[in-house]
């Protein structure tokens, strides 16, 4: 009888220490199925205290910095049009020679080219002698005022006399204009100095970049002979965004390069288009900062413009993650305890940023953010992406 007492007994205990250990079995499954779910909350992510001090986590909050913005643009280099001319002839003739090749520099008011016609002979002839009857006219003309005066003549013939004068002196006047438009002075000509051919002077000192007339050819009236650029005044013609223009003042300072080159180049805005294109840009017009004789209008280029400094919300570089085309920062929440030790808890807050100038980029914070916090993650957050990334990746695998 004492026998089975005591085997009862020992049933008793055995099972209850069986229920015991299964229920603090299910509690710590609990608890881990629970930290379980905590590590793997959307835009958490922890450290252990090992992680937490191999990374060299450090924390701080958000700095009010000027930062000078940079807007890449790109652009052409280009001349004012007064720097650039077509040269033609306002009266037909043959070209009768030239040395001007493709490449050369001309200086201002030299002689590029002859042209030949009849027509200027003509032209010619007509002013010599339109210029020849001036003086009788004008005798003539003051001597019918006089008797017109006197009652001595009849109005109308003093009338017509008058009318004569002032339309001979008219024309006189008008082929003189037609004789410098062809660089014949017409107060240097006379019956022995009439010109067969005529000079084709450059208005501006610069390259040539176009010649389209062989001798010999007869060239229209006002078609384009010559084309020539001074290149001493480039300038960097550049397409802005319409977005960027509020950006844009004069005097901010340009860098450019050209296609094919690592040399870096300067100029600054001088003027500012008010016309928005098709493709909803604006012309910016830019000074060089030293002229280069090697550079040619045409030439495509890729700029920065520095736009002015400002204070704003900044953090370091290094605080700030991408991830799906958008960027963030980790700020620290908690610090809890478990039995493998001290775990650092982080939260993932997604931001917008905006200018980058001295390793600090702006950055607009959600509303909900304390912007005087302390634990926003100063380095070490791409190891807690990282990490993020790898928990995502693990827990999908175990689903």
């Amino acid at each position: 009888m004492k026998i089975t007492h005591t085997l009862a007994a020992f049933a008793i205990t055995l099972g209850t220490a069986l229920i015991l250990t299964n229920c603090g079995s299910t509690d710590k499954q609990e608890q881990e199925a629970h930290e379980e779910e905590e590590h793997h909350e959307e835009g958490i992510v922890e450290f252990t205290q090992a992680q937490y001090q191999t990374v060299g986590v450090t924390l701080g909050g958000i700095e009010k910095r000027h930062l000078s913005g940079l807007l890449k643009v790109n652009g052409l280099l280009d001349v004012p049009p007064q720097n650039q001319v077509s040269i033609s002839v306002p009266f037909g003739g043959i070209l009768k020679n030239t040395e001007l090749l493709q490449g050369m520099w001309v200086n201002k008011n030299q002689v590029i080219a002859h042209m030949e016609h009849p027509d200027y002979i003509q032209l010619q002839q007509d002013y010599l002698d339109a210029s020849s009857q001036l003086p009788y006219m004008a005798k003539e003309y003051q001597r019918q005022e006089t008797l017109n005066k006197e009652n001595a003549s009849a109005t109308k013939t003093f009338e017509r006399t008058s009318a004569d004068y002032n339309a001979l002196r008219s024309r006189v006047e008008a082929l003189r204009i037609k004789l410098s438009l062809i660089n014949i002075n017409a107060s240097d000509l006379t019956p022995t100095s009439i010109q067969r051919s005529i000079p084709v002077i450059s208005p501006i000192g610069g390259y040539v970049t176009e010649v389209n007339a062989n001798i010999g050819k007869f060239v229209q009236p006002n078609e384009v002979i010559f084309e020539i650029i001074d290149t001493r005044h480039l300038h960097v013609e550049l397409m802005v965004f319409e977005k960027d223009v509020p950006k844009l003042k004069e005097g901010q300072k340009v860098r450019f390069t050209l296609a094919n080159e690592v040399k870096e180049r300067e100029a600054e805005v001088h003027l500012i288009g008010r016309e928005i294109s098709p493709e909803r840009t604006v012309r910016v017009h830019c000074h060089l900062y030293a002229e280069d004789k090697n550079l040619l209008p045409g030439m495509y280029l890729k700029a920065t413009i520095e736009t002015s400094a400002a204070e704003t919300n900044a953090l370091p570089n290094e605080a700030i993650v991408s991830a799906d085309g958008k960027s963030y920062c980790f700020v620290q929440e908690t610090t809890t305890t478990k039995q493998a030790g001290p775990q650092y808890r982080f939260r993932m807050i997604e931001i917008t940023t905006g200018i980058t100038d001295e390793g600090y980029t702006e950055v607009m914070l959600p509303d909900t953010f304390d912007p005087g916090s302390k634990n926003i993650v100063l380095t070490g957050a791409y190891d807690l992406l990282s990490k993020m990334n790898n928990s995502e990746e693990e827990g999908s695998h175990a689903h």
